[in-house]
């Protein structure tokens, strides 16, 4: 069994034991990129490659993109299609968010039946 101790440049020393393979893997691993920043970009670089977070700005957005609001559609229907892919929001956090795609005139929204109904600007 192989023995090494590392230090790293922030004075942290580890101590570790495995087979010689392995502790030259560990210590190549830890000795590798030593600059701060590049941990900071290779972090950076992976959340950029993530989905983007499920809010309903983001979802009702890719409804809007899917097509969704080319007939016009209240804030009922637009709560049943997101439920239908698995997101639960009440009516009352659906509203605001639809009159911000309508003040940014992504959306326009027309008043019918005392209903607000919504479609694609």
């Amino acid at each position: 069994m192989a023995k090494a101790e590392y230090t790293s440049p922030n004075g942290t020393k580890v101590a570790i034991e495995g087979s010689p393979r392995e502790v030259a893997e560990l210590l190549k691993h830890l000795a590798g990129p030593s600059s701060p920043g590049t941990t900071a970009s290779r972090k950076s670089r992976s959340a950029k490659s993530s989905p983007a977070k499920a809010t309903p700005t983001n979802l009702i957005a890719s409804l809007i993109d899917g097509g969704f609001f080319k007939k016009p559609k209240d804030l009922a229907a637009i709560k049943v299609s997101l439920e239908e892919s698995g997101h639960y929001y009440p009516v009352t956090t659906l509203s605001p968010t639809m009159l911000r795609f309508v003040r940014s005139r992504q959306l326009r929204r027309i008043k019918e039946d005392k209903k607000w109904l919504y479609t694609g600007g």
